[in-house]
């Protein structure tokens, strides 16, 4: 068997396993170091994991995954994502649709603590969802909602999807973070945009909520404005050069914890749990990292990725066009998969191709990400849709499903703002210090 034979074998194994919900970094594990041993030899097997492995988890970059995993775990136990959406809730909530645009808006800030999508939507969900039932809002709305706005826990910095990016194409963190920034603004106005134009179309889906005054609006945004200092110091401070992302993850999760001990938002007795959810997730994405790399070298020795690139070449299709071909196979991929693991399989595979053809890896990135996005709201795995089910229940799935279906073109329409005007993800990056 030849060894691209091998590679197609491996890849549709990784595949099975992946559908049959074996964690994402074991499967990439025994696959690659399968697939090494097939080609290569039983001792270049395990030679490729114990190497892999300890290189892996002593990267120093790596430090900033569990920093910014405790940062967002502290912030959500200490009730801060509550106080994010009352803010937004103050100043917009009156408005009609009001209470959904102000969902969006909190899941955008609390984003910038957390990293996860799956834990925005959650804290900012079991905030905002009893709110707009209790207003008559359309369950549609309203959970559509918080699923699409809780995709943007992984584009609005810090993010994971960034850092394992960064970190299996060797791209700058700090950049990837930053380019974020702007795109998250677009995507999470856009969001808006869906909302005003579904209340407008039906009103009685988005009822107008009650008018706050001004000490009202200033007293909540004062309750929010320690996390956002918190958020302008950390992410400021990696864009002026001041911090590094690790450092930067240092400060955040320190400033959070400091903050939600001294306002007695969370007692010395949750530190434990905290601390265990953040050893649980970070162990999950350490063991993604460590498959990723064993998956990387047996792709690398099938010679699959090289192989693409001279057929997609050979067809003679132009850099969008197969820009577009590539998007087309994501959003597929993310109908059944979840987006890490579609980012870490495609990857050695995408990358070379993309970047062969002209486009910036920076900006790839942020491409990337917000088609892992559409993903999480994609049937019929949309793990944001399952998440939310969790917490608005008595909603049929259909519902929830319907509800965020204009919110997913709101990220199509992004991603096409995006390849028109890729400055809009490379301007910040560009004017780093």
């Amino acid at each position: 068997m030849s060894d691209t034979l091998v590679g197609v074998a491996g890849i549709a194994v990784l595949f099975f396993c992946l559908v049959a919900r074996m964690p994402v970094g074991m499967a990439l594990l025994v696959v690659g170091a399968g697939g090494i041993w097939v080609i290569d030899g039983q001792r270049a097997a395990i030679a490729s994991m114990s190497s892999e492995t300890y290189s892996s988890v002593t990267a120093y970059a790596l430090s900033i995954i569990p920093l910014f995993v405790l940062m967002g775990n502290m912030a959500g136990a200490a009730g801060y994502s509550r106080r994010l959406y009352e803010a937004a809730y103050a100043w917009i909530g009156s408005l009609r649709g009001g209470l959904a645009s102000a969902t969006v808006v909190g899941c955008a800030a609390f984003a910038a603590v957390s990293g996860s999508s799956v834990a925005t939507a959650v804290t900012i969900g079991k905030v905002a969802l009893p709110q707009m039932r209790r207003y008559g809002y359309a369950d549609g709305l309203a959970t559509g909602s918080v699923a699409a706005g809780g995709t943007l826990g992984i584009l609005i910095p810090p993010s994971t999807g960034f850092v394992l990016y960064a970190i299996l194409t060797e791209q700058s963190i700090g950049k990837l973070f930053i380019a974020g920034i702007i795109p998250g603004i677009l995507l999470s106005l856009l969001f808006v945009l869906v909302i005003a134009v579904v209340t407008m179309l039906r009103p009685s889906e988005g009822p107008a909520g009650p008018r706050t005054n001004g000490g009202e609006k200033v007293r909540a945004t004062m309750h929010a404005l320690p996390l956002i200092c918190v958020i302008l110091i950390s992410i400021g401070g990696i864009y002026l050069g001041v911090f590094t992302p690790v450092e930067a993850a240092g400060v955040g999760a320190t400033l959070v914890t400091v903050l939600a001990l001294a306002t007695r938002s969370v007692k010395m007795g949750d530190i434990p749990a905290i601390v265990l959810e953040t050893v649980t997730m970070t162990a999950m994405l350490y063991l993604i990292i460590i498959g990723a790399h064993v998956f990387g070298p047996f792709l690398a020795l099938t010679h699959i990725p090289e192989t693409l690139a001279l057929q997609l070449k050979a067809m003679g299709l132009g850099p969008y066009a197969t820009l577009i071909l590539i998007l087309i196979g994501y959003v597929v991929l993310g109908m059944f998969f979840d987006g890490l693991a579609m980012l870490v399989v495609t990857m050695p595979v995408v990358f070379p191709i993309v970047t062969g053809l002209g486009f910036d890896p920076i900006w790839f990135g942020v491409f990337c990400v917000i088609v892992i996005e559409m993903g999480l709201i994609t049937p019929p795995v949309g793990i944001n849709v399952f998440v939310v089910k969790g917490v608005a229940e008595g909603v049929p799935m259909s519902t929830i499903f319907r509800g965020v279906f204009p919110f997913w073109f709101a990220m199509a329409a992004c991603l096409f703002i995006l390849i028109l005007f890729p400055e809009i993800a490379l301007f910040l990056p560009e004017t780093m210090k």
